[in-house]
């Protein structure tokens, strides 16, 4: 039995066209009138360079003679010379080969075919000839505009038959470039929004393009000459914003159609055009809505940058208000056009040749429709009905000609005309009357049909006969008829398969009937598979220069020649030589810009084909390059949609306009509309409708006598972004309701009263101010008059009503434009009274420890004062067999329909004293209680044991203790516990341990110190056991390392072992084996000091992983998985990734620099030191200026050498001190004058004493060295000015002692 098709079987396409309407035909080897087969169009435009055909053929038996009209008199052909007919055919020749001016013969024609039993006549044909005047020669001066301002250069070609084609060049025959800014309308003018310097640098020529003659006429060209705007910025600049060449902003205004509304006509079948053409700065944009409703997305098209709509095969639906709003950053503007749709005449039901046997009855109908409502006229012959001769068997009822007991004599041809003020349909219909002939078939016979698996198709068997004959189908030449179900059999003897099985292929037989005989013939049907694409190509993001591969893998039919075709932006791809096309693939070697863009891949056989979409983006290089390894910014929800504008008011529409927000690296998807309006729920945001994230334009439909406001959320995969601000807001005008509230019900709400409610209309369905509610009711039995009442809320409550009676209701809408259809009529009730009676019988049955079987009789229908909404038990638990258990006597109740008489009440305690009542309940509420019913409930199995906790105090031992169940729901008899050792997927053996009823505790010695345990915890009663608790022991701290080690003991299939981990300060690299078959996949588990999880899906030959977002410091634990298993797992590993190298802004102290100026500095000091240690140690005085004499200028003499050298403690004092002050920085006193010096005049510094020593900053010479030359003596300040010789100054801040007190 063949299934569902699936969705792709939809789109196949189906090559059997479905015309199912074809009527009848008679053989051409009979007698029959004429039909008209082939003729001109009404509008016949001609090239008055050619001879003039006007064609006319028909076919009939005998064959038709042929005569013209024009216009409405009879055309002899025979006078004039230059006009001929063609032989066996109707079609007329005017020849001017010899001379003669086409426009004489323009003209209505109209062609008459006339065989001995009829007269067919074909339409009306206008003739015309076409024409192509000169350009007016005119002198155009060069036009001068404004930078910035708006400019229309006109084209006005000559008018010409049919109108020519406009466009505009340069005089040296290049094309002008049109965009938003620049661009020609319809109407053949060429429009600058904003003129431009640059407009300058070429001139303007209008062309027309004639289409029969193929000349193109070229008009005078226009020069420009543009005015700067600079002297004009200083003073607009105050009041106006200047765009980036200088040129003030202004907002919109429309340069075609002029004004704010406008109204156009078109009719219906045809293209509708709607043109708005804006100035601005900057250039304007254009948008269209249709007021009160979407445009048609099937039908409509933007063309010239948006600023026309053109809608295709315009219908009724169309007619309205459409609006085009122009808009920029300065502003926006619209314009309304009223559209209306007329109709010239078109068929509802065309008349068909009616072919009957003598004595049967016929009817010819001619059902048109058009705007405005056409006319029908009859003819018979092509004259009117009303002057052909009198027919008893003819009956005229309006569209409709009757005919009873038709002879074979009454034959004629009758014409049917429908026209208005638009147009005028003519068709003919033969009524034929055939004498009798056997059944035979007109199509060849053995036809070969070839159909697509699941599709539609239709096997024809054209045949004829006298009496018609009937006609039946059968398959493989047996069963019955095909007819019903999956088969339909039309009147031309059509046979329609709904939807192919692959059992529905075989060989068909049709058999035509009638009482001289039958005949047959058979179309053999083939069912084919579809083509499919079974792998798609997928969007793709590629780098500029890299490689892309689109795949298209297609499944066929192998009997059915494959071609796949590729195109670009639904354009056919030319296959350049970056790319190469093979069977299954398309490939785009160094990918550029221009390749971006949408790919579908077409699969298509001769009977089918398949589509398949994706769309490539091409990123660009960057100037500056990237890091290798930066990674791709996260996508996250798009920014919310800005500027909203309204445009294309009408009443019940607008279009609502947006600029899309920053999609942040993941594509919109969607876009949802919100409304609110102001006068029923100010302040609350509705849904109004969703749009695909590829557009920014929708239109909106409205609803009457709303103040809208609009705002826009988009949606990408993360998710919804922030709304976007709202729009202004806009009112459409009122309208009577449309509708009626819903929801009405009636019901009481005290036992004399009946409350009618009803679900208010909202804003967007009351149309109109002061929405009331017409409210209606009647007594249903007592068939009573209406009453009535009007409500301005949502609820009317009718008094004095008997208890619980039934009644019609109606509630509908009216506001102050006018009433709401009529509404339905709702069933409602009066109020109820409480039950009087209570269910009686009442038994109960015990079915186990929580359950207990119902049963009742049913209470009498007159004591129920109401509805009986069900039957209620109310029960409660008294008790507990269990001595000191304390339980709830909340009352609980079960509720079971009218209808039952027995029930079960579950959810029981055990081992509990139970009581029970029953009430009838309706509407108002509780019946009387029925007699209590007491039951015991026996004893059952307990809960489950409360907080069961696990504790590993060390590797020897595991500690587990619970409590007593909450629900012991019997006597309990003890605990049982299960429990078994487990490591990665090796399972130990359970082990059982039963407990008496007061233990709470129990202690587990491990096996080993790496298996875990799993605990199973239950407790007992006579019953049995309860509900069980499960817990695991914690894993242990080493566990990696033991179920690592233990792991290369057990066997290696299925497993996962050998973990290594490889870490680095903010990567790892992860290696494994495993027993598992190859393609494998596994997920490696990581979790940080953080308690952070995450994982990583790879391959097993992915080997080896790197995991890339560690941080620096952090210790991790690690686990593999299998991904089909997740309980086959690894050990796990515990490591820490390295600490990161500090790279801080560079610091003074760590400059190369800086530390060898402080180490010469250093040595400099060491010197000093060293010789005023050695003055010291003679005993003298040595002044600080001595010390740069010692340092002079060249090289250091031995004697100088031999003065500096120490004792080695002081050598080792010095290198210390030597070695602080090249690890120190220098102070800011270091560029400080000495203190107690002065500043001469001529800027340098003078000693207030030359003969400064260190012995003065000592204490009495007190100071000395110990032998490993460490100070012994503390440093004390230099005496007080009585102490030393009137010295005025204070302590001397100088670099000795900064170096005692570092020592």
């Amino acid at each position: 039995m063949a299934g569902q098709p699936p969705p792709w079987a939809y789109t196949a396409i189906l090559l059997c066209a479905l015309s199912l309407g074809r009527a009848i035909e008679i053989p051409m080897d009979l007698s029959q009138p004429p039909t008209i087969t082939k003729q001109s169009v009404k509008d016949h435009i001609v090239d008055p360079r050619d001879n003039i055909l006007i064609e006319c053929e028909a076919k009939g038996n005998p064959a038709p003679s042929f005569h013209w009209t024009r216009n409405s008199k009879f055309f002899n052909i025979a006078k004039d010379p230059r006009v001929s007919m063609r032989r066996r055919s109707g079609t007329l020749v005017i020849d001017f080969r010899s001379g003669g001016r086409p426009e004489e013969y323009e003209g209505e024609y109209q062609c008459f075919a006339r065989n001995k039993f009829g007269t067919a006549l074909s339409n009306r044909i206008r003739l015309q000839v076409s024409k192509s005047p000169l350009w007016p020669k005119e002198n155009l001066d060069p036009v001068v505009v404004q930078e910035g301002a708006p400019l229309t250069l006109q084209c006005n070609p000559p008018p010409g038959l049919p109108s020519p084609v406009i466009f505009w060049m340069s005089s040296s025959m290049e094309p002008i470039t049109q965009d938003k800014r620049v661009s020609q309308g319809h109407n053949g003018d060429l429009y600058f929004s904003n003129v431009m310097l640059q407009d300058m640098q070429t001139d303007y020529s209008c062309n027309a393009r004639f289409h029969f003659t193929h000349t193109i006429q070229q008009k005078n060209p226009f020069t420009l000459k543009v005015l700067t705007t600079l002297w004009a910025v200083s003073s607009q600049s105050l009041f106006h914003p200047v765009s980036a060449r200088g040129v003030a902003e202004r907002t919109p205004s429309f340069m075609y159609p002029q004004g704010t509304a406008s109204s156009q006509m078109v009719l219906r079948g045809m293209d509708l055009l709607l043109e708005c053409i804006a100035s601005g700065v900057p250039t304007p944009d254009i948008a269209w809505y249709k007021k009160g409703g979407d445009l048609p997305s099937d039908k409509a098209k933007f063309e010239n940058f948006n600023k026309a709509l053109r809608i295709t095969n315009v219908s009724e639906e169309d007619s309205g208000e459409y609006f085009c709003l122009a808009s920029n950053k300065m502003g926006s503007i619209r314009h309304t056009i009223s559209v209306r749709v007329k109709a010239a005449p078109y068929w509802l039901d065309e008349p068909k040749n009616l072919i009957l046997a003598p004595g049967e009855d016929g009817r010819l109908v001619c059902r048109a429709n058009g705007n405005p409502k056409p006319t029908v006229q009859w003819m018979v012959n092509g004259e009117p009905l009303q002057s052909a001769p009198p027919n008893p068997n003819r009956e005229v009822a309006g569209d409709t000609i009757i005919f009873r007991d038709t002879q074979i004599s009454s034959r004629a041809v009758y014409q049917c005309n429908s026209s208005n003020e638009h147009g005028y349909l003519l068709a003919n219909a033969f009524v034929s009357g055939v004498a009798d002939v056997p059944p035979r078939m007109l199509s060849p016979r053995n036809q070969l049909i070839r159909v697509i698996l699941y599709n539609r198709t239709r096997l024809d068997c054209p045949f004829f006969g006298s009496p018609i004959p009937t006609l039946r189908w059968f398959k493989n030449g047996q069963g019955s008829n095909l007819d019903g179900g999956n088969y339909h059999v039309y009147e031309n003897g059509s046979l329609e398969i709904k939807m192919i099985r692959k059992e529905d292929q075989g060989i068909y037989t049709c058999v035509a009937t009638n009482i001289l005989g039958k005949a047959e013939n058979q179309v053999r049907l083939e069912v084919k598979d579809p083509t499919r694409i079974y792998r798609m190509p997928e969007d793709q993001v590629a780098k500029r220069g890299s490689t892309v591969q689109l795949e298209c893998r297609v499944k066929h039919d192998p009997s059915l020649k494959l071609t796949v075709s590729w195109l670009k932006d639904d354009e056919p791809l030319y296959i350049s030589n970056r790319m190469k096309k093979e069977e299954d693939s398309l490939t785009i070697f160094g990918v550029a810009e221009r390749d971006q863009g949408s790919y579908t891949c077409v699969a298509s056989t001769e009977l089918d084909q398949d589509l398949a979409k994706a769309y490539l983006t091409v990123l660009g290089n960057h100037r500056c390059p990237r890091p290798a390894a930066a990674p791709a910014p996260l996508p996250r929800r798009p920014d919310r949609p800005r500027d909203l504008e309204l445009t294309d008011l009408a009443e019940r529409s607008v279009r609502l306009t947006w600029i899309p927000g920053d999609d942040n690296n993941s594509p919109i998807t969607d876009y949802v509309v919100q409304f609110e309006e102001d006068q029923f729920q100010p302040g609350v945001w509705h849904d109004h409708s969703r749009f695909p994230g590829s557009v920014n334009s929708a239109v909106l439909r409205l609803s009457p006598y709303v103040n809208y406001q609009f705002r826009v959320i988009a949606i990408n995969e993360v998710g919804s972004s922030h709304p976007s601000l709202p729009s202004e807001r806009y009112r459409t005008s009122g309208a009577p309701p449309e509708s009626n509230p819903s929801d009405v019900k009636g019901e009481g709400t005290r036992k004399n009263n009946m409350e009618i409610t009803w679900t208010p209309m909202n804003a967007t369905s009351a149309f109109g101010p002061n929405l009331r509610y017409i409210v209606k009711w009647r007594r249903r039995e007592a068939r009573e008059a209406w009453n009535n009442v009007t409500v301005w809320g949502s609820r009317y409550v009718v008094g004095q009503t008997p208890v619980y009676v039934p009644y019609e209701i109606r509630v509908q809408a009216e506001n102050d434009f006018g009433k709401g259809p009529e509404p339905d009529t709702v069933i409602g009730y009066s109020g109820e009274d409480y039950p009087r009676a209570a269910p009686t019988d009442v038994k109960i049955r015990v079915l186990n420890s929580t359950a207990i079987s119902l049963q009742w009789s049913r209470v009498y229908s007159d004591t129920v004062q109401g509805q009986l909404r069900e039957y209620r038990a109310y029960y409660w638990r008294e008790s507990s067999l269990l001595k000191n258990l304390w339980v709830s006597q909340k009352r609980q109740q079960a509720g079971f329909p009218g209808d039952r008489l027995r029930g079960v009440v579950s959810r029981l305690f055990p081992y509990s004293n139970y009581k029970l009542e029953m009430v009838v309940v309706n509407g108002r509420g509780d019946g009387p209680r029925s007699e209590t019913k007491e039951f015991t409930t026996p004893e059952g199995v307990p809960s489950a044991p409360r907080r069961f906790r696990v504790r590993q105090p060390n590797l020897e031992t595991i500690n587990l203790e619970w409590d007593h169940p909450e629900h012991p729901n019997g006597i309990l008899i003890g605990y049982t516990l299960k429990y078994v050792a487990f490591n990665g997927t090796k399972v130990g053996k359970q082990i059982v341990e039963n407990f008496s009823p007061n233990q709470t505790k129990f202690t587990v010695q491990r096996a080993d110190p790496v298996s875990r345990y799993r605990f199973s915890l239950s407790a007992r009663t006579q019953v049995g056991s309860g509900e069980a608790v499960t817990e695991e022991s914690p894993a242990p701290p080493n566990e990696g390392r033991c179920t690592a080690a233990a792991a290369g003991r057990w066997s290696r299939e299925q497993s996962i072992w050998n973990v290594t981990v490889v870490p680095n300060s903010k990567w790892a690299s992860i290696t494994w084996k495993h027993g598992f078959g190859p393609g494998t996949d596994f997920v490696v588990e990581y979790i940080d000091s953080n308690h952070t999880k995450k994982t990583v899906p790879v391959k097993a030959q992915a080997q080896p992983v790197q995991l890339t977002d560690l941080y620096p410091g952090m210790t991790y634990t690690l686990r593999v998985y299998s991904r089909d298993n997740e309980g086959i797992s690894s050990a796990v590993i515990t490591f820490m990734t390295s600490a990161a190298y500090t790279n801080n802004q560079a610091d003074i102290a760590t400059q190369g620099w800086f530390i060898g100026l402080m180490c010469a500095i250093a040595l400099l000091v060491l010197i000093l030191l060293i010789v005023c240690f050695i003055k010291r140690s003679r005993g003298g005085k040595y002044p600080v200026r001595a010390v740069w004499v010692i340092l002079g200028s060249g090289p250091l003499s031995s004697e100088r050498l031999e003065a500096l050298s120490l004792p080695a403690g002081v050598w080792v004092a010095l290198s210390r001190l030597a070695l602080i002050l090249c690890l120190s920085s220098s102070s800011d006193e270091d560029n400080k004058p000495l203190q107690g010096s002065q500043t001469s005049l001529d800027g340098t510094i003078k000693q207030q004493e030359s003969d400064d020593s260190l012995v003065d900053y000592g204490e009495g010479g007190e100071g000395q060295f110990n032998e490993d030359g460490s100070f012994i003596g503390q440093y004390t300040v230099k005496k007080d000015k009585e102490e030393t010789e009137g010295n005025e100054s204070s302590e001397a801040t100088s670099p000795v002692n900064a170096i005692y007190s570092l020592a």
